[in-house]
């Protein structure tokens, strides 16, 4: 944790180089605060998103996903040119008090709208994640250390939630992003070559469509907006050729 350190006195204290201790690790097992996840966040740059006081790594990207990733992101671009905004990750999202998420990909229809800050994202008009392989994250409960992490004593490290991915695109984030009231809902699924839209109904969402190769994902919230679910995956196994053809 930048600014930082960690004194042992009956364990572990961190404290800041001006001498404010931020907490100590007995407190803080499992119970990090927004600030704190929010000043390690901005050290760091692995994906790391934060529920209710848990850390939970996410996995690198591939170069299947992000080369999927950028084809949408290209592919959505258009909002800039009628008002809108369209930023792929890592920029946080809050999604309540005490829980931050990190979409693949995040838009706002209005780039002056008032949720939209520096520092993280207040919510947004559409969300989109690109399912990754069903690979547990979350290390430091295997002896792996966060960069800037402070020093603990033997079993007093803060805990990091060790999580599934594919789970958590497919399931828990469905909750998590009509939890932030978010109108629109992409999952983009490499492993069945599936493209998912959900729209948010009375705090719910529930499937516009599943869209397969030879049909055209359409969006709710953009109605002027469809893409090729062939070219989404398409870009996903060929060369940087491919991308440029097929946007």
């Amino acid at each position: 944790m930048n600014g930082a350190e960690a004194k042992y006195e009956n364990g572990a204290r961190i404290v800041t180089d001006d001498g404010v201790a931020l907490g100590d690790s007995r407190t803080m097992q499992g119970l990090w605060t927004e600030a704190q996840y929010l000043r390690l966040t901005d050290g760091c740059n692995h994906p790391i998103e934060f529920t209710d006081g848990q850390l939970e790594l996410q996995p690198m990207p591939t170069d299947r996903h992000q080369s999927i990733l950028k084809f949408l992101f290209r592919a959505l671009l258009f909002v800039e040119d009628i008002g809108g905004v369209v930023h792929f990750a890592a920029l946080r999202l809050r999604v309540r008090e005490g829980k931050f998420r990190e979409p693949d990909l995040l838009l706002l229809l209005d780039a002056q709208d008032p949720r939209r800050r520096d520092d993280y994202w207040l919510g947004a008009d559409l969300v989109l994640e690109v399912v990754s392989p069903d690979n547990p994250v979350g290390f430091l409960d295997r002896g792996m250390r966060l960069p800037n992490e402070p020093t603990f004593a033997p079993g007093d490290r803060p805990r990091v939630v060790l999580k599934h991915r594919l789970v958590s695109d497919l399931v828990e984030k469905r909750t998590d992003y009509a939890e932030a009231n978010i109108p629109e809902y992409w999952i983009v699924n490499p492993m069945d070559e599936t493209l998912t839209v959900l729209t948010l109904v009375d705090g719910q969402y529930v499937e516009r469509g599943v869209f397969r190769r030879g049909q055209q994902a359409r969006s709710g919230c953009l109605p002027d907006f469809s893409v090729a679910v062939a070219a989404v995956f398409d870009a996903g196994k060929q060369g940087p050729d491919a991308l440029e053809r097929n946007v």
